[in-house]
């Protein structure tokens, strides 16, 4: 049997820490909805949070749909929130199955398994909250792979496609990334050096940005991971996908995201190849994978500007 979620506040008493205050503010003001992950009625619910733009701001007409990446939840996209709605968009942001507040797929254990549900929670959040029957799809990371499946699979909701160090295109990795393990750490101060070495690691280039708030992220999503075994990030899955996709299609990288440093030039052409219209490609100079965190206010212009 699948391992239940559990709340933000569940994990963070349990481990001991405080839920950054920036979390609790947004967290007020979202909605909250859950999608059912199947048609059974034990198959599970998955989470979505929603917020709208400031009153007097001029909407578009499409709302913003953020995937997170592996082992995170919608606090992946903490710092670019209030900006993209401060620009006039409605976000829903999901915890795809099997990590943050959503229950999992049953039997799932990788991305592939997530489509078909996810597909069905996109269009009854659309319907059900009176925005446009399309959106457009942002994934980061590993929730970059999940953008892509869906928008090839499921193109009749997608308007355009915005990848975000997404991993899966079939290029050698820059460099080996090397994690360290925490769970069998007893001692909090010591899981916590372990999630520093581990976000210097992988996740952000410049270690100073390593705060107390990104240390208190990382720890509350990474506890709550229940697919520690997946695999197709090293695959080619999501390269096979683009040449299905009808979207519009975006890339936005970090110039030393770890996965792809020093190969850039063949990441950019393997996109370039993959979809027929070409790829909207924009590099964040100085950034590593984490762009929307280590520099929101570049990320949130990168992303305005391909999503004009």
């Amino acid at each position: 049997m699948a391992e239940s979620p559990q709340t933000l506040q569940a994990v963070a008493d349990a481990l001991g820490l405080e839920v950054p205050a920036s979390i609790q503010s947004l967290l007020v003001r979202s909605r909250r909805v859950t999608t059912p992950l199947g048609e059974q009625a034990d198959a599970g619910r998955m989470v979505w949070h929603g917020w709208e733009p400031p009153a007097g701001v001029a909407r578009h007409a499409v709302p913003l749909v953020l995937l997170h990446g592996g082992s995170g939840s919608w606090t992946h996209w903490l710092r670019v929130i209030e900006p993209l709605t401060q620009a006039g968009y409605s976000l829903w942001l999901a915890d795809l199955p099997g990590f943050g507040e959503s229950d999992g797929v049953p039997g799932g254990t990788d991305v592939d398994t997530m489509i078909a549900p996810l597909a069905h929670g996109l269009e009854q959040l659309l319907a059900q909250h009176g925005s446009s029957p399309v959106c457009d799809l942002i994934g980061f990371s590993f929730g970059g792979m999940a953008a892509g499946l869906l928008a090839a699979q499921h193109p009749e909701h997608i308007r355009q496609l915005v990848l975000v160090g997404a991993p899966a295109m079939g290029v050698t990795e820059g460099r080996v990334v090397r994690l360290k393990g925490w769970r069998h750490l007893q001692d909090l101060q010591a899981q916590m050096q372990a999630h520093h070495h581990n976000l210097a690691e992988l996740m952000l280039h410049d270690a100073s940005r390593i705060d107390e708030e990104t240390l208190a992220l990382h720890a509350l999503n990474v506890a709550r991971d229940r697919l520690p075994r997946r695999r197709l990030s090293r695959t080619d899955i999501l390269a096979q996908a683009l040449p299905r996709v009808k979207a519009r299609v975006a890339a936005i990288y970090g110039e030393f995201d770890p996965l792809y440093i020093g190969r850039m030039d063949e990441l950019r052409a393997a996109l370039q190849r993959s979809h027929a219209a070409g790829v909207n490609w924009q590099m964040l100079h100085g950034l590593g994978h984490w762009v929307q965190h280590e520099d929101p206010a570049a990320t949130t212009a990168a992303l305005l500007k391909v999503l004009a």
